[in-house]
């Protein structure tokens, strides 16, 4: 599930195979840019922001894409078929004589002027992985409805950007908390404990393909929580259980974990 490390992940790549050289192919599969060539134009930088991907070209245009749920982009060696899934699922192509990237099930593309980035991306709160990380910000942002639950505040981009389902559940374990815990009921401390803790695991998963929230005493099972439905906690054996809070999965301990409990069907 593409949360912040995979993004800056894939940023990284597609900025290793495209920036500083020239374009010699551009197809963007969506209407209202299907006729836009880039042909001819560097690709200057590709920079991750939260969960968005931004390819600046040369003549002030920037690329930008979002994978929700099951996007991706795959780079090849130019004339090398690509096998990221059936064409019709290319939404982008960007290609230069050494490598072509293609993005897949994009469910946003755009082109836009560079200096506009910020009708895309303005919003967003600071980024655990970028530049401008400002984590006394970011607590402030995270603190700043009491009444909201944990959960919804973590994946709230206006708070944290790069936090996605999977660091939810994991952050709000570690935390020791569950994510129906309104923000204003918790322990002083925890709001600043759970930035830190945020900054520091998307740091460490950035650069690797499989993301790991656990220590090494569990080589094998690299998330505490996500995706262990009834499988015992490996803090306290209590089975983990899952639930909805809003429209997303949500896995936690109801051993480890205090507050609210969410309905399991």
């Amino acid at each position: 599930m593409p949360e912040g490390d995979t993004i800056w992940l894939a940023a990284h790549r597609l900025h290793d195979a495209l920036a500083g050289r020239v374009l010699t192919r551009t197809d963007l599969r969506v209407p209202r840019f299907a006729t836009a060539d880039l042909t001819g134009r560097t690709v200057l930088d590709v920079t991750a922001r939260g969960k968005h991907l931004l390819t600046r070209v040369e003549g002030g245009f920037t690329v930008h894409s979002h994978l929700r749920m099951d996007g991706a982009w795959r780079v090849y060696a130019t004339g090398e078929r690509p096998r990221g899934g059936p064409d019709h699922q290319i939404r982008a192509i960007l290609g230069n004589a050494e490598n072509t990237a293609y993005g897949y099930r994009l469910p946003v593309l755009e082109l836009l002027r560079t200096a506009e980035e910020t009708r895309v991306v303005g919003h967003l709160g600071p980024d655990l992985l970028g530049p401008d990380w400002d984590p006394e910000e970011a607590v402030r942002r995270l603190s700043a409805d009491p009444a909201r639950t944990l959960g919804e505040a973590l994946l709230d981009q206006r708070n944290l950007a790069g936090i996605g389902n999977v660091f939810k559940c994991e952050l709000a374990f570690l935390a020791g908390v569950t994510p129906w815990l309104p923000v204003g009921e918790l322990p002083p401390d925890v709001p600043a404990r759970l930035v830190a803790t945020a900054h520091r695991l998307l740091e460490a998963n950035k650069d690797r393909p499989e993301r790991r929230t656990t220590t090494a005493r569990h080589p094998g099972v690299p998330l505490y929580v996500y995706g262990r439905e009834g499988r015992p906690c490996l803090r306290c054996g209590a089975p983990v259980r899952k639930a909805e809070l809003g429209e997303r999965v949500t896995y936690w301990c109801p051993g480890c974990q205090r507050g609210p409990q969410g309905e399991t069907p």
